[in-house]
């Protein structure tokens, strides 16, 4: 309201409706009061526009100090309490330059036209608080709309790269193989990946729908994850899991940490004479980081970097936190955010 284009057309009719209500009410004349129409129209208009103005400049320095996005509440009450106060001085002071200094009232001559003014001078703070008010949530409403249709987009797609990245021919033909080798080796061990195969699945299917897991769920989940990928690469990767039992209850975008370790095994090389290390730890910052060595592949596979910038504009959208990504040449890392609910 404070600072909107047509805020000073808004003003100047209100004036104008409020003279003209007071002419046709005769609220001089009943109230004997001896005042020019241009004086009384004047004395309206100087106190309208003065804390309207006055308004404009005091929400700035009250949002400096009481932040608006922190505080939906105080902030208004506050705000309102001092545009009153504000505004009642300069009602007195517009008042008293008018009566007394224009038309040479005395004090008890002045008595009356300041209670009435004073009254109009209240009226009309609250009405522009009141309207800057309904036009501040309306916004926020409208963003949190969009940002609640863009999270559902973002999720969406998410989705769709989480599944393709799991249940792709690609990564089924590769685990499928390792699960004929083993069959054909040790039955136990394959009966084994079979579990642990079934168990990542089951994880997607639950969970691919929400927008926040605790920490512990997602590693119970990246267990088999991680041993589906040690049996398909042996010697070739090695993944280290440090994580603090005391961050176990925080709150993770889902699958984040797979996508990580598969965007780090999907650009880099990852053999036995140059193993592809992958470390999964907190740093005692409540972030959780996965880092690992460069050894970037000659030719990669097609890609469109959907996994990583989901997880980025995910955590924006939950949180408005964002993600640290680093990479020195030598050293690839990411570091995530955990989250708790306010």
């Amino acid at each position: 309201m404070f600072t909107h284009k047509y805020r000073y057309h808004f003003a100047f009719l209100l004036s104008l409706y409020t003279y003209l209500n007071t002419e046709f009410c005769k609220v001089y004349y009943y109230f004997n009061i001896r005042i020019d129409w241009y004086a009384a129209l004047a004395t309206i208009l100087l106190i309208t526009f003065l804390s309207l103005e006055s308004n404009r400049y005091l929400e700035i320095f009250v949002r400096k100090i009481i932040p608006v996005e922190k505080n939906n509440i105080r902030f208004p009450v506050v705000f309102f309490i001092a545009g009153t106060i504000t505004s009642t001085v300069i009602t007195v002071a517009v008042v008293l330059i008018m009566g007394m200094g224009l038309h040479s009232f005395s004090l008890q001559e002045n008595f009356t036209p300041l209670k009435l003014n004073l009254m109009y001078g209240s009226l009309v703070n609250l009405l522009f608080h009141l309207i800057n008010t309904i036009i501040y949530y309306f916004k926020e409403y409208q963003t949190t709309s969009l940002h609640a249709e863009q999270l559902k987009s973002i999720t969406a797609q998410a989705e769709l790269q989480l599944i393709k990245s799991q249940i792709n021919p690609h990564f089924l033909f590769n685990n499928l193989n390792v699960l004929a080798a083993l069959i054909m080796k040790d039955n136990k061990e394959a009966n084994r990946f079979i579990e642990e195969f079934s168990k990542v699945y089951r994880y997607i299917l639950s969970n691919h729908d929400k927008e926040l897991v605790e920490l512990k769920t997602e590693l119970d989940f990246i267990k088999p994850y991680i041993f589906l990928l040690e049996k398909r690469f042996a010697e070739g990767l090695i993944i280290k899991v440090q994580i603090d039992d005391a961050y176990f209850n925080q709150l993770i975008i889902p699958a984040s940490l797979q996508m990580l370790i598969e965007n780090a095994i999907k650009h880099n090389v990852v053999s036995r004479n140059k193993p592809l290390l992958i470390d999964v730890h907190t740093n005692g910052n409540n972030t959780i980081v996965v880092s690992n060595n460069l050894q970037a592949k000659q030719t990669i596979e097609n890609s469109t970097g959907i996994g990583l910038q989901n997880i980025i504009r995910r955590y924006q959208l939950v949180s408005n936190k964002h993600i640290t990504i680093d990479n020195n040449n030598k050293q690839f890392t990411v570091s995530l955010p955990l989250l708790t609910v306010n």
